[in-house]
């Protein structure tokens, strides 16, 4: 799988004003753990557990899924949790999962259109992520383990 990019497509009005995401390695692979850093500043209390996210997968034109889940669900889909107090202050916020990739992914590119709520209706963020999971990437990357910044909220890093 190679990542390009994660571009934060989140204005003034969200609720979660993202720093920082941070993926390890930085060229992860199919059926393999990635670990996810998110780090920016909550501009209100939120509750975690009632923040919903709309996920729209696409490969070209075509809509493989479209399916809003409960933040909690859409982590444990991936095998990851929730850790610490759900109920967050306004502040600084910073969180990490370890999240398990898919093996069973066609062999494509795809775009992921990922937009968050709060539970009272806010907009908390949104994510657009290219992905190209394909064979050739996927054997590249079985060398890499490094870190790497992907995004950066004045501007995108490759």
């Amino acid at each position: 799988m190679s990542i390009r990019l994660v571009e934060d497509v989140s204005d003034d009005t969200y609720v979660l004003e993202i720093f920082d995401i941070r993926l390890t390695p930085a060229l992860p692979r199919l059926g393999h753990q990635i670990r996810w850093e998110m780090e920016g500043h909550l501009k209100e209390a939120v509750d975690l557990t009632r923040v919903t996210c709309n996920v729209i997968m696409k490969f070209g034109p075509v809509k493989m899924l479209d399916r809003t889940y409960g933040l909690p669900e859409l982590l444990a889909g991936v095998g990851g949790r929730m850790s610490g107090d759900p109920r967050l202050p306004a502040g600084p916020w910073k969180q990490a999962w370890n999240l398990h990739l898919p093996d069973a992914v066609p062999v494509a590119q795809h775009r992921i259109r990922l937009r968050a709520r709060t539970g009272n209706g806010k907009n908390f963020f949104a994510l657009d992520i290219p992905l190209n999971f394909s064979h050739r990437f996927r054997l590249a990357a079985a060398g890499g383990s490094g870190a790497s910044r992907v995004f950066h909220s004045t501007g995108c890093w490759a």
